[in-house]
């Protein structure tokens, strides 16, 4: 186990995952098949070679979904009890076959449940290209256990 105890994040911390992964082009035909996403964008070379891409996508819930792979060791590994959410996802550059992708997280808030026997973390998850280039940014939200006494 190598995540974090409630106690352990800290609002407004920054954890840069040392974890990227390259994205080839049979994650991206599998993810489609495993999810029965047909959506020609990410499969047929032809049709996304007349678009404005010139070509094939990733799926963008592949992105998202290896992004949270990559914070998982740093953050919630062996300490969560739940994702409770997933929300304001953005994708804001396309993602191609070849990429290499990393993630950042930033805490953006902390709270005990009412019983006070866990917490619920909120953090921002951003994704980046290996240029830098911001292609998908979301907030998890998750429940966590405390550290024990």
């Amino acid at each position: 186990m190598t995540g974090l105890y409630y106690e352990e994040f800290e609002e407004g911390e920054t954890i840069r995952h040392g974890k990227r992964r390259t994205i080839s082009e049979s994650d991206n035909q599998r993810f489609c098949d495993l999810t029965m996403n047909q959506q020609p964008l990410h499969l047929d070379a032809e049709f996304a070679g007349e678009t404005q891409f010139g070509e094939r996508l990733v799926n963008g819930l592949y992105t998202m979904s290896l992004a949270v792979g990559l914070t998982i060791p740093d953050t919630t590994d062996g300490t969560i009890v739940a994702n409770l959410s997933y929300d304001d996802v953005e994708h804001p550059a396309p993602v191609f076959h070849g990429d290499t992708i990393r993630a950042e997280t930033t805490v953006t808030g902390t709270r005990l449940t009412s019983d006070e026997e866990r917490g619920v973390v909120t953090m921002r998850v951003d994704v980046y290209k290996g240029d830098d280039t911001l292609v998908c940014t979301f907030e998890r939200t998750a429940l966590v256990e405390r550290k024990p006494e």
